[in-house]
């Protein structure tokens, strides 16, 4: 019996020192050269611009700073690709150190426990951690609790806000509104008393139009703010508490009988059912209306603000909180954030070993701290703009807001904004955080042509953005409904704002269960199947 459970056990040891994990497990050794092996599978800036060369300066500072080999290479550009790249690795059990997924591929392998967990790191990279990895970042990339992966944002969200006609308030002797009845009383007296002083009646309290969005049915978009002062913004509710159509909230009931009351006093464009986006815009520019939902370069960018700023050389456009409601409840609008995260395999993040060179010399530590200790690199002022724009002096310099710019080089060719160069900033995704430097050269200043005031639709975006919203993060996976259910739910709102249905508390009951029946219920039934299989609620 010893000798049977001996040789099994040697049979154990065979199998697994053949394994897939177990050699991955022994590429964890010092090199000739002191450093250590990390490898990562990184998804391409540019994919057709190739991988970053083997002469590459970040290579050589990264072994001689970190002590690290960096072993890099790109994920294929199709994202079926890449989950079928990552799934096969992980069912080998030979997952790279660290590398990108998408939300299906993290899901999968989070279900296959191949994802190590990374809580941990957030303190061992503190300035990285302060850029990109917020609170909503480590829900994106949590499972039962616990980040498996380290999540960054991928795209600008927030990027509009309630607007107002400062020099109207002026004009008229009244305060900024904050309550919705406050909101109610400018609109009533900026449509009223005549606000631009021309002695006609051609101004509204407030302007809008039918946005629809997947995120924002109902009234859409641009009346976000309003709804948003009831708690009920946006198509989709999507926390665990209350998760389903905001439609069937008691709340959207109280936000439409205020949106009514609005239309019902005639302070509101009565354009608004017939106007498009560029209807809508064209509007405002000429002095229609004084409170309105816009977004930040559509509002201040120098070409979009012309036309407002020669109608207008006084008008006064500001960014204001939006309504607060009678719960005290306030929001811009609803919004979900794209992210771009990174993994770290479950195989090697805890194995150890005793370092030689980087930070942690004559220490042992883990993989997961030497990673750490990447990240935290590329987070720096040198490995940000090394990996996000090249070379200082040759593929980019500072202007005088130390923003980076390729005006002025030695050498034009080698800009960082040359397709040539691009396998220097491969890894530019990595790094990048939506951070001032790298929004200057769209959204920086200009002194406007008439008015000779200084704009700033940078400045305007992050006063957007530190207002209040709501995140509904994971709504683009929800199913989108059948078009007659999407035409059921956007006609039957619209048609109560107009008074061709009566909006009682009877009436919007029985549309609401006319809507279930047509459906909407299948439709939301389905939704929040997958919510919850996908762990996408809050």
């Amino acid at each position: 019996m010893k000798n049977l459970l001996k040789n099994l056990a040697l049979m154990a040891l065979i199998l697994a020192i053949a394994s897939p994990a177990f050699a991955a497990a022994k590429k964890w050794k010092l090199n000739k050269d002191d450093t250590v092996d990390i490898e990562l599978w990184y998804g391409a800036a540019v994919t057709e611009a190739g991988p970053p060369p083997t002469d590459w300066i970040a290579y050589k500072i990264i072994r001689d700073k970190l002590g690290i080999n960096l072993i890099a290479t790109a994920l294929p550009s199709s994202e079926n690709d890449q989950l079928q790249k990552i799934n096969a690795a992980g069912a080998a059990g030979s997952l790279p150190d660290i590398f990108a997924v998408g939300d299906n591929a993290f899901q999968l392998l989070g279900k296959q426990r191949l994802l190590a967990e990374v809580d941990d790191m957030y303190a061992m990279m503190p300035n990285r951690t302060k850029l990109l990895y917020d609170k909503e970042s480590r829900e994106h990339s949590s499972l039962n609790g616990k980040s498996y992966g380290l999540a960054q944002p991928g795209t600008i969200v927030r990027n509009e806000g309630v607007i107002i006609r400062a020099d109207w308030l002026k004009k008229l002797g009244l305060s900024v509104p904050k309550t919705t009845d406050e909101f109610l009383e400018v609109m009533k007296a900026f449509t009223t008393k005549d606000p631009d002083g021309n002695g006609k009646a051609d101004t509204y309290g407030y302007g809008a139009f039918l946005e629809f969005k997947p995120i924002s049915e109902g009234l859409g978009t641009r009346f976000d703010p309003l709804m948003g002062a009831f708690g009920v913004a946006g198509t989709w509710n999507m926390t665990a508490k209350n998760a389903g159509l905001n439609i069937k909230k008691a709340e959207y009931f109280d936000a439409l009988s205020y949106v009514k009351s609005i239309i019902d006093a005639k302070v509101i464009d009565p354009n608004w059912l017939a106007y498009k986006k560029d209807d809508f815009r064209a509007s405002w520019k000429q002095g229609r209306f004084g409170i309105f939902r816009e977004q930040n370069m559509a509002l201040h960018g120098e070409s979009n603000y012309a036309p407002f700023d020669n109608n207008f050389p006084n008008g006064d456009l500001v960014v204001i909180d939006p309504p607060v409601g009678p719960k005290g409840l306030s929001s811009a609008g609803v919004y979900e954030q794209a992210y771009r995260t990174y993994c770290l395999s479950a195989v090697t993040a805890g194995q150890t070993i005793k370092m030689k060179k980087g930070p942690h010399a004559g220490q042992k530590v883990t993989k997961k701290q030497v990673i750490a200790d990447l990240l935290e690199w590329m987070s720096s002022d040198e490995g940000y703009y090394l990996l996000g724009y090249g070379v200082e002096g040759v593929n980019y310099v500072f202007d005088k807001n130390h923003a980076p710019t390729d005006v002025g080089l030695p050498d034009p060719k080698l800009s960082y904004k040359k397709s040539k160069t691009q396998p220097l900033t491969q890894l530019r995704n990595m790094v990048y955080y939506n951070g001032d430097a790298e929004l200057a050269s769209r959204y920086g200043p200009y002194v406007t042509a008439k008015s000779k005031k200084e704009l700033s639709p940078l400045k305007t975006l992050r006063t957007m953005q530190s207002k209040p919203w709501t995140a509904c993060n994971g709504v683009a996976k929800l199913p989108q409904p059948e078009a007659d259910v999407e035409r059921f739910l956007n006609q039957g709102i619209s048609e109560f704002m107009t008074g061709k249905r009566q909006l009682t508390q009877a009436n919007w009951k029985a549309w609401v269960a006319d809507f279930e029946k047509n459906g909407g219920k299948a439709w939301e039934d389905a939704a929040l199947k997958i919510a919850r299989d996908e762990r996408l609620l809050k």
